[in-house]
């Protein structure tokens, strides 16, 4: 199987903003490698698909994949490797992002054990797997250790050239593990770099610049900016069907949009964005 061939086709689908053209291409191109016993292009699909699937918020799918990929590595004895770590994280992100928290732990700490003993401590590799742990630490309320775990990683990211998305994205996830520990103005702070380093490449937004946004509206309406909460708000649901279509995320944030409306006293953008969620929501839901 020509695995170039395959990404070249796949990023056409991703820049169509194809879904459905992805979905059904990754399940096609995973049976070709199958029937064909290409092992490598298999492994290389499957962490395609956990990706995608958890961006869609389609995390049953993502499951699947990642189980299928771990198995097949370890009859491949390759679970000591550093592949075998980086799908480790990504089915570990996909899990957190399902909201199967102490699977994601397990998994983490499984890629961590393969990393302290094949990576130098400053490698940036340890930068995705603190930043990610500090992800799902926040999301078990583990607040002051995902502070630390996101801190380790901007050390390490803010060394590496060409690091300005990556250190954007680390430090929107600090400035949201500061919001919940009540440190508004360190959040703003995180919050303000971040969306200058999203900025400097205007033409290519990186797909993590709609956190940035969300982070942003949610500063402004801690601050009772309302207009200003709004503004951030739509731009990262913009954001975000560009990158992902309706999604999960999609949804929350007109949760949020409604929240805003309703503080500002315009009920018709309340309903309508409350509506627009509930439909979203609703829809993901109730996906097999």
């Amino acid at each position: 199987m020509d695995i170039n061939r395959f990404f070249a086709e796949l990023d056409s689908y991703f820049e169509k903003n194809d879904t459905a053209g992805v979905d059904a291409y990754l399940t096609a191109s995973l049976q070709t490698a199958k029937e064909e016993e290409d092992y490598a292009a298999y492994i290389s699909i499957c962490n395609e698909m956990i990706g995608f699937y958890r961006s869609v918020s389609a995390f049953e799918k993502a499951y699947t994949a990642a189980e299928d990929v771990l198995l097949l590595m370890e009859e491949l004895k390759l679970e000591d490797s550093e592949h075998f770590a980086t799908t480790l994280l990504n089915a570990a992100t996909a899990y957190s992002a399902g909201g199967d928290l102490s699977q994601a732990l397990r998994l983490y700490r499984q890629a961590m054990q393969i990393y302290e003993r094949i990576l130098p401590a400053d490698d940036y590799r340890w930068a995705g797997l603190y930043n990610n742990m500090s992800i799902m630490l926040e999301k078990a309320g583990e607040d002051r250790e995902a502070v630390e775990c996101a801190k380790k990683a901007l050390a390490i990211i803010e060394k590496q050239e060409g690091g300005e998305a990556q250190t954007a994205t680390t430090l929107t996830n600090l400035a949201l593990v500061y919001f919940k520990l009540s440190e508004n103005d360190e959040a703003k702070s995180c919050l303000a770099r971040a969306i200058a380093l999203f900025e400097k490449d205007a033409d290519a937004l990186n797909e993590h610049y709609s956190g940035a946004l969300a982070g942003m509206g949610e500063a402004y309406f801690r601050d009772g900016e309302y207009e200003n909460a709004l503004s951030y708000y739509e731009r990262a649901l913009e954001d975000v069907k560009r990158h992902y279509g309706e999604n999960m995320s999609y949804g929350i944030l007109c949760e949020n949009c409604a929240a805003v409306c309703g503080a500002m006293g315009d009920e018709a953008g309340q309903r309508r964005y409350a509506d627009r969620a509930w439909e979203v929501i609703g829809r993901l839901q109730g996906k097999a």
